[in-house]
């Protein structure tokens, strides 16, 4: 096997590694397999966009969601630098509500991560210059797009404070991901993906 999935622990998001093939010459890999991603999360990736974000240490970009259906699905990588990756459970309902779990992506493991539909994502870059690239389910829609603060206590991510050199890392966030509600005041508007409606749409994927 090329690719190998590995369940994280909110349903419905992997992380996947590659097997690298290496020589005199540099290095190759398989980073998406569409039979081994098939096996792995029951329906193909639908692609219509794929996007590249090219940080410098210390920015931080989520967490984001979009409405469901027909959500964003997004089978990330770090193609040069390093960055934590980050999936939280945003659905209402869901056993792991307010749960989250993170990938590292970077250049020497090569590895991936999938995020289905319904699922906050967000990634902190820890080198300058990491560059992330991720092929998506649907297209962007600022009128479906939301997010819910990085920063946010009750969820508690634990983003890491030093680089990956080790020196101290400065966060830095965009004006609409610092002004984002919490996950308790996104659930209380409404904003907020219902697990039962998200497991319904995916049952429904080819």
């Amino acid at each position: 096997m090329t690719v190998e999935f590995r369940q994280l622990d909110i349903a419905g998001s992997w992380e996947i590694t590659p097997k690298q093939f290496g020589d005199d010459r540099g290095v190759f890999f398989e980073w998406f397999k569409d039979s081994t991603f098939v096996d792995a999360v029951g329906h193909s990736l639908n692609l219509a966009q794929a996007n590249c974000s090219v940080s410098a240490a210390g920015v931080l970009r989520g967490v984001h969601f979009a409405d469901v259906p027909p959500g964003q699905a997004k089978y990330v990588t770090c193609i040069r630098g390093a960055v934590l990756d980050v999936v939280v459970d945003i659905r209402v309902g869901s056993p792991t509500f307010g749960a989250w779990d993170s990938v590292l992506l970077d250049d020497v493991d090569r590895r991936a991560i999938f995020i289905s539909e319904g699922l906050g994502h967000a990634f902190l870059s820890l080198e300058d210059d990491s560059a992330v690239v991720y092929l998506c389910s649907e297209g962007y829609a600022p009128g479906r797009e939301h997010g819910i603060n990085p920063l946010d206590q009750v969820v508690g991510i634990d983003w890491p404070t030093t680089s990956r050199s080790g020196e101290p890392l400065e966060l830095i966030l965009s004006e609409k991901d610092n002004a984002a509600p919490t996950l308790v005041e996104a659930d209380e508007s409404g904003l907020l993906p219902r697990f039962l409606d998200v497991r319904e749409w995916i049952n429904d994927l080819d």
